[in-house]
């Protein structure tokens, strides 16, 4: 007894494989990257500040063993006096290695942390092509991703509930 004790406490099993959970981001890169501008030169000429509109979407799928690709999508839409200013599209991902991580654990890592932990890389990306497309670079306010999976979540029990209950 004391022996299964020592190799869980270890986290090993009684083989000596090692049990113990763990996630890494091996790699991230930009799978698709749009800028358009498409009233240059005029929109320069505007002096009211466009207003902008950002949305993302988050995109998790398993690609190996241990392999999941998270793909973070944001698009940014800036619009003034009816004119568009410029239009960003950003497909960023990352592959994470997820090893002896529960299943009830992994959808929370792949669509709350990994998100968090891509978003700053995809956030320069944004303000760089915005910067590069002649505009004031926007940087993004950061996001709870983490909350907002586990607030998604709760929505969707309540829906759940309220369609078993009808």
């Amino acid at each position: 007894m004391s022996d299964d004790f020592g190799a869980a406490a270890a986290g090993t099993n009684g083989n000596g494989q090692d049990m113990t959970p763990s996630a890494g981001l091996i790699s991230q890169y930009i799978k698709d990257l749009s800028f358009e501008n498409p009233n240059a030169p005029g929109i320069y000429q505007i002096e009211q500040a466009p207003e902008i509109n950002v949305q993302f979407d988050i995109n998790a799928q398993q690609v190996g063993e241990e392999v999941h690709e998270v793909t973070l999508k944001i698009e940014v839409r800036a619009e003034t006096q009816g004119n568009v200013a410029f239009l960003v599209e950003l497909a960023y991902a990352g592959l994470f290695g997820l090893r002896n991580v529960p299943d009830d654990a992994t959808q929370p890592f792949l669509l709350g942390e990994g998100p968090r932990l891509l978003f700053p890389f995809a956030r320069r990306v944004v303000a760089d092509a915005i910067r590069d497309g002649g505009f004031p670079p926007l940087l993004l306010d950061p996001i709870d991703f983490n909350g907002l999976y586990y607030q998604q979540l709760a929505a969707q029990q309540d829906q759940q509930g309220t369609l078993g209950q009808a």
